[in-house]
Formats: structure tokens, C-alpha cells, sequence
């Protein structure tokens, strides 16, 4: 069987169809990848993940991970991996998938080890994870061969004006060099240049919703007038 029993898919072709699912589908991509893309870059380099002492749980903890080697690097890849097939449309799909198992072990691990408010972060990371596997839950149930490739329907910025794509665009490169910052990838000395910009961006894209908006009230409003 590759399609969904009919109660799911009546559901899901409902969200599918949605247009503001479409943006916030997006942005989930993107908060996901900043997320893992600096720190699995941190391991996969091969560089310590925290200066906390070993006698703190946390900075245990990693040391231990940290002197494994090999697996420390595997698991920097891993999540390196998953951060870059979430960007591209045709592997978000098995990106979401490879997310959930890394994001599921790491929750378990910031709760088991009392690491703060992190363990409450990596909990809606995991949440975020499980609706980019849901909203793609057609492939997903199809099989591994259906996981790959461009899918039919509306696309994630369906009626989306050009000013719009531009911002999320330039957005999301602005936000991944923002979070670079934090791991000394990226000169933490343009952190408030980046900030603007990105803060620009977000004034584009809701500027371009609100046009949008307003433009078929103005054209009903208009068309009224005419009769």
C-alpha cells in the first residue's frame, strides 16, 4: 500500500493546501538547520563542544563524547547532513526523517542530564521535526523510494510576490551566518550587520503579506464600485 488511509488523507491534502502551513513549514526547515548545522559542524571538524569543567554533569558528558573520536565526528555528520537535506526541497522530506531519531536521542540526553532551559528547546525541536515528517507523511508511508525527489501540489511559497521569495531567501542566509557567528565560523565582529539585514528581511516578507492582503480587499472594493 504507498497512500494514506482516506481519513489521513483527507487531512493532509486540507494542510497541504494551505498557504500560511506552506511558510511555516519554511520556517520550521530553517530553524532546524541553524540549529544543527553549527554545532554538528563544531564535531565534525573535531573541536571540543563546551569549555565546561568535567566535573559539571554537562561538561562531563561531552568530554566523554568528545574523546570517542570517530563517533564524535559521525554524529557532527549526521547532523551536518540532516541541517543541509532540510534546505533542499527535494530531500527535505528524508531530511525530516534522518532529524527525528538525532533530535530524539538528544532530547533524552539534555532531560537525563539536567542541561536547563536546553532540554525544553531540543523538546520543541522534536515537535518541530515530527510535523515536517507529518506534513510529508504521504512519502513517508509510500516507502524509502518515494523520500527523494520534487512532489506535485502547492509549492511552500505558493502566491508568494517576488519581494517575499527574496526575504526568505536572504533571510535564511543571514540567519545561518548569524549562527555561525556563535561557533567562530563566521566573524562574530558582523553580528550586528546581520542583524539589520535580517531584521530588513523579516519587514520584507511581512510587508509582502500584508500587500497581499490588503490588494484583494482594495480589487473586491473597487469592483463594487463599478457595478
Amino acid at each position: 500500500m504507498t497512500a494514506l488511509p482516506a481519513p489521513l488523507s483527507a487531512a493532509h491534502a486540507w494542510v497541504r493546501r494551505q498557504p500560511w502551513l506552506g511558510r511555516f513549514t519554511l520556517m520550521n526547515r530553517l530553524l532546524l538547520s541553524f540549529a544543527f548545522f553549527p554545532t554538528g559542524l563544531v564535531k565534525l571538524m573535531g573541536n571540543r563542544f563546551t569549555q565546561l569543567p568535567i566535573d559539571d554533569p554537562v561538561g562531563f558528558f561531552f568530554e566523554a563524547m568528545f574523546q570517542t573520536g570517530p563517533f564524535w565526528h559521525f554524529i557532527g555528520f549526521m547532523q551536518v547532513a540532516a541541517a543541509i537535506l532540510l534546505l533542499i526541497p527535494t530531500t527535505a522530506t528524508i531530511g525530516a526523517v534522518m532529524f527525528v531519531p538525532i533530535i530524539f536521542s538528544i532530547v533524552l540526553v539534555t532531560h537525563g542530564i539536567g542541561f536547563g532551559l536546553t532540554a525544553w528547546i531540543t523538546t520543541f525541536m522534536l515537535l518541530s521535526a515530527i510535523y515536517l515528517v507529518c506534513r510529508d507523511a504521504d512519502r513517508v508511508w509510500a516507502g524509502a523510494s518515494h523520500l527523494f525527489g520534487r512532489r506535485q501540489g502547492p509549492a511552500l511559497l505558493a502566491g508568494a510576490s517576488m519581494a517575499e521569495k527574496t526575504g526568505w531567501v536572504l533571510g535564511g542566509v543571514v540567519g545561518m551566518m548569524l549562527v555561525l557567528t556563535t561557533r567562530g565560523y563566521v566573524p562574530s565582529a558582523w553580528r550586528l550587520e546581520l542583524l539589520m539585514i535580517g531584521a530588513l528581511c523579516f519587514l520584507v516578507v511581512v510587508g509582502s503579506w500584508i500587500v497581499q492582503a490588503v490588494r484583494p480587499a482594495s480589487s473586491g472594493a473597487q469592483s463594487a464600485s463599478t457595478l
